[in-house]
């Protein structure tokens, strides 16, 4: 196989998926790119060096990963699927920089790689094509694991990009949103058409970039109390934030009135939509909440 011809357009795809004879699994979410210019540009906005090790989530067939490898000190890859690994070899031959790791990256100690992999490296970052099917959880993992990386940059299903970088008021803002802008600061890079995949997904993608804050913006008293009442108060997008509080926080309805002077002593309408409310104005709520709720 020519190895001098970059894997991510359509003619050497093809190329390898028929030697290969390699079929795509619908529930691995395998898509892969054919467009050399889309992944330069989503290596360059990762803002990678020779002192930065790269861990990148599903690599397929290479693609991403070769352009990783030229830029980046090292590169991590997590393929779960086993029918890849010998196209892996194959096609990233070339490069002596690159190590398959044959495991799903939720089950992964992360933590361990980074020490055993990057030990040279300065700066580390996450680079994926990401499964529709689980960017979330990976998202949260990599986040809450309190790895030692500078950022993520991800392609992802375009939906789930407006939702985590979406501002309140809007109506892609939730809970999702808040969650990974109190780790990050957020920004959507660029929509991504599905015509640019082999095969076809049914949704276009975007490429977002989050870079880890060093402090969360807002001072919580308690994270896992503070992310509670975050989802509780976008449970159902239709009510109000008093009945979603209400209905959805453990033991509310004994406790209506207390929720309620709480929102009016912050400043918070009841009746207003969680959506509405600002990052600062939930950290606010859910502290002055802990103090009463006893939860």
């Amino acid at each position: 196989m020519n190895t001098n011809k970059d894997i991510a357009t359509p003619g050497r795809t093809r190329e390898i998926l028929e030697k290969y004879g390699f079929s795509f699994k619908k529930s691995l979410g395998q898509n892969f790119l054919i467009d050399t210019n889309i992944l330069r540009k989503i290596v360059d906005v990762a803002g990678l060096s020779r002192e930065t090790g790269a861990i990148e989530i599903g690599p397929g067939i290479g693609a991403l990963t070769e352009q990783l490898a030229r830029r980046a000190k090292k590169v991590v890859a997590f393929e779960i699927d086993q029918r890849l690994l010998p196209i892996l070899e194959d096609t990233l031959s070339p490069y002596e920089n690159v190590r398959i790791i044959h495991q799903d990256v939720l089950k992964a100690d992360i933590h361990r790689v980074i020490a055993e992999e990057f030990t040279d490296a300065s700066d580390i970052m996450v680079v994926a094509n990401l499964p529709y099917y689980v960017t979330t959880p990976i998202i949260m993992k990599l986040l809450t694991d309190n790895l030692p990386i500078r950022g993520i940059v991800v392609m992802l299903q375009k939906e789930v990009a407006d939702r985590i970088s979406a501002q309140p008021g809007t109506k892609d803002y939730g809970s999702l949103s808040i969650a990974i802008q109190y780790y990050t600061e957020a920004e959507k890079i660029m929509t991504v058409p599905r015509t640019v995949f082999i095969p076809q997904p049914n949704v276009d993608s975007a490429v977002i970039r989050l870079i880890k804050r060093k402090q969360p913006p807002v001072d919580v008293d308690d994270e896992s109390f503070f992310f509670q009442v975050v989802r509780a108060s976008f449970a159902q997008r239709r009510k109000t934030i008093l009945n979603n509080l209400i209905s959805n926080l453990p033991n509310g309805k004994a406790r209506k009135e207390k929720i309620e002077r709480i929102l009016t002593e912050n400043g918070i309408d009841p009746r207003r939509r969680g959506e509405t409310l600002t990052m600062e104005e939930f950290a606010a709520l859910s502290n002055a909440l802990r103090e009463v709720m006893c939860i």
